[in-house]
Order: C-alpha cells, then sequence, then structure tokens
C-alpha cells in the first residue's frame, strides 16, 4: 500500500454522496475522482465492505493539524517566509486511528451494508464463518442492550424500504434469538434459528428489495416466485457450505409451515414455524413504497392469530418477548401525547414510553420518559409509524 494513503474509518462513505477527495484501494489505484457522486454499483458496494483509502493530506484530522501548525507560527510572530516553507513542508507524522468507536447507529449501518453485501454474493468464499460473524456482531449488541437495540431496528425497520432484505433479515435475527431465549429452545435450536433468520431469503435479496421498492402490487409471477424461494434458498445455502440440517429445513419450510401445536413437529418444521411468524410480524412493521407500515400493536395482532383465527403458539411467544407494542413503534397517550415505546415493561401491554409531542400537538424539547402503568399516562392508541409528523431525534432516545 502506498505509505500516504491511509485507510478511512467505516461508515466514513456513504452511497449517494459527493466524494470530497479522491478515493483508492489498498494498493493505491484510484477508484474514484475527487467529486464524484457514489452512485449504488458493485463497485462502490464492494468499496464500502472492504475500505477504502485516501492521501493523508486530505483527511480532517491532517487539515486540523496543519492548521493547528500555522496556528501556533503566527502566534509565535515567525516571518510570513517562514510559515510558508512550514505550510508546503508540513507532514502528519502520526496518522490518524483507522479504529473509531462507532455509536449504535452508525454500528447497525455497518452491519447492514454487511448483511446486504452477503446476501447477494453470488459466489460467497468463507459463507458459513462471514454469517457467524455478522450474527455474533449483532447479537453481541442486543444482548449488552435488548430494548434500545429493538427500539432502533423497529424504528428504522418502519421507516424505510431501502435495503428491505438486509434489514429484515436483522431484525428477523434479533426477534428469533428474544423468543428462543423466551422458549428456553437447546443452543443447537437457538444457533440454527439465528442462521436461518439471517439467510432465510438468500438468493432473494434482489426481488424482495424490487418489491419493497415498486409503486404497483406483486405481479402473479412475482407472488409465485417469492412462494418457492425457500426451496431455492436452502439450495444455495447448501452449496455455500451450510451442514446444519435443521437450519436448512427451517429455511426450506418457512413459508409452508402451517399452524398447529409446535410439539409435534420435527425440529426443522418447529423453526420454521417460529420463523415464519417472526417473518410475518417484520413485514408488517416495514413499508413499501406501495403501502405504509402497519403499527406495533397491529402487527401483533396479525401474528397472534393464526391462519384459521386461532391463538397461534408461535406468535404468542413473539408477543410475550415484545410486547403488544414494542420498542421503535408509536403510540398515543391517554394525556393526549405522542411518544414513542423505548422499553418493554412488566408486562405486555404497559411499555415505558418516551413522550415526544405534547398533549397540546407541540414538540417536547426533550424526550419524557413516561410509565403506561398509570392511568393519565396509559396507551391509548398504537399508530402507524407514517402518523408521527415529527422528525425523531434516537440519538437521544438511546441515552434513556
Amino acid at each position: 500500500m502506498a505509505t500516504d494513503l491511509i485507510q478511512l474509518p467505516a461508515q466514513s462513505l456513504r452511497l449517494g454522496m459527493t466524494l470530497p477527495c479522491d478515493v483508492y484501494d489498498a494498493a493505491g489505484k484510484l477508484l474514484f475522482a475527487r467529486g464524484q457522486v457514489l452512485h449504488d454499483s458493485s463497485g462502490a458496494r464492494s468499496l464500502l465492505a472492504g475500505g477504502a483509502w485516501v492521501r493523508c493530506e486530505d483527511t480532517l484530522e491532517y487539515q486540523r493539524a496543519r492548521a493547528h501548525r500555522l496556528d501556533t507560527l503566527v502566534l509565535q510572530d515567525k516571518p510570513l517566509a517562514d510559515i510558508a516553507k512550514a505550510d508546503t513542508s508540513f507532514r502528519l507524522d502520526t496518522p490518524p486511528p483507522t479504529k473509531v468507536e462507532q455509536g449504535p447507529r452508525e454500528a447497525w449501518s455497518d452491519l447492514l451494508l454487511h448483511t446486504h453485501t452477503l446476501l447477494r454474493d453470488s459466489e460467497p468464499a468463507d459463507f458459513p464463518a462471514r454469517v457467524a460473524q455478522i450474527r455474533d456482531t449483532a447479537l453481541k449488541r442486543l444482548h449488552a442492550h435488548p430494548d434500545a437495540t429493538l427500539m432502533l431496528l423497529v424504528f428504522e425497520s418502519s421507516h424505510a424500504f431501502e435495503d428491505y432484505s438486509a434489514r429484515h433479515a436483522l431484525l428477523t435475527l434479533l426477534l428469533c434469538d428474544l423468543v428462543a431465549q423466551q422458549m428456553q429452545l437447546a443452543a443447537p435450536l437457538r444457533e440454527a434459528l439465528q442462521g436461518a433468520a439471517l439467510t432465510m431469503n438468500f438468493g432473494a435479496g434482489a426481488a424482495h428489495d424490487r418489491l419493497a421498492s415498486q409503486v404497483d402490487p406483486a405481479t402473479p409471477a412475482q407472488r409465485q416466485a417469492m412462494a418457492a424461494h425457500g426451496d431455492r434458498a436452502a439450495q444455495r445455502l447448501a452449496a455455500a457450505g451450510v451442514t446444519d440440517e435443521v437450519w436448512l429445513a427451517a429455511v426450506r419450510l418457512h413459508h409452508d409451515a402451517g399452524p398447529g401445536p409446535l410439539a409435534t413437529r420435527g425440529d426443522g418444521e418447529k423453526l420454521a414455524r417460529l420463523l415464519r411468524r417472526i417473518d410475518i410480524f417484520g413485514a408488517r412493521l416495514s413499508p413499501r413504497r406501495s403501502r405504509a407500515a402497519m403499527s406495533g400493536a397491529a402487527a401483533a395482532r396479525a401474528v397472534f392469530l393464526d391462519e384459521l383465527g386461532q391463538p397461534d403458539e408461535a406468535g404468542a411467544a413473539l408477543i410475550k418477548t415484545v410486547g403488544l407494542y414494542p420498542p421503535g413503534s408509536i403510540v398515543r397517550l391517554a394525556n393526549g401525547e405522542i411518544g414513542i415505546v423505548f422499553k418493554r415493561g412488566f408486562s405486555a401491554n404497559e411499555p415505558l414510553v418516551a413522550a415526544l409531542i405534547g398533549k397540546s400537538g407541540s414538540p417536547l424539547s426533550n424526550p419524557v420518559p413516561r410509565d403506561t402503568r398509570l392511568a393519565a399516562q396509559a396507551i391509548a392508541a398504537s399508530l402507524a409509524p407514517a402518523e408521527m409528523k415529527l422528525r425523531v431525534n434516537l440519538d437521544a432516545l438511546l441515552k434513556l
């Protein structure tokens, strides 16, 4: 690698941005020139996933250090000739650090990109290891801050249809892990469910993303292709090196595992039924260009009853885990305030809510925690995400 190049920290570049400087690969080859727009392409995706390098003098740290050096010379009343000479010869002796501590939103954005790349890879190398790395990174954050993590992913999933397949895979993974904990599944089954959650749409990500972004409803041909994608995904996973038969069966059957008790099913079909109900729940929370996302309570009702209108065991396990109003969903309180659920409560219908809009309809200066066990602060209605007419400060909510 060229000695005057340094690697940018993760998330320094974004699709759609105008590049402020030249961008290189690790060998020093120019990939994108200053002023170009970083459009969505295989090259851009590969760049974001694998890392980008820039000249040292193009970094913000370099500019700050240079400015500090020149300011010091000015304060020392150095001659202008000396200052000009120092400016042209200035070097940053200590390169800026290549790793920075990411905040939760940046970390999930990074995971989203890696998941997108993995699920779109037509000839994946080291596939099981890459799945495990994404899984472990995501679950580490979930286990450290379960409610904040749920709030972040549910909220972001309910407000964006871009990158639907990758976003849905991560949300499904988190929900499956929480349900597996609640049901006390054995470790091998829990791991198989996690793998199936991330990869149930392997090979069909592009088709799912097109469906999410198109204005018209799915065509008969698209519906037929979606109905058969479980078999194709399982075949691709086996070819990519997945050998866990329960994992493969859960993926293969996740659209076909019908209603009924879980105890009488084999392991693969049991996980497929859990995956099916969690898949539906996440899909109801997410918008399409052709329709708005459902409210949290409406998504919960969609999985609580099965296809025959009977209480569903798998759906009930999910609702017991995340509540009727999952973190990240929007609600109206009895006092007229509107807020977002930021923490699950002692019961399914009594979570903690951060009020964002006052009873007068005006935004509050800061999120105000409300205990919905109190009559005046009880939840009066579950709102669809589109009904929140306020730009939500997620960073402030994540600190609650």
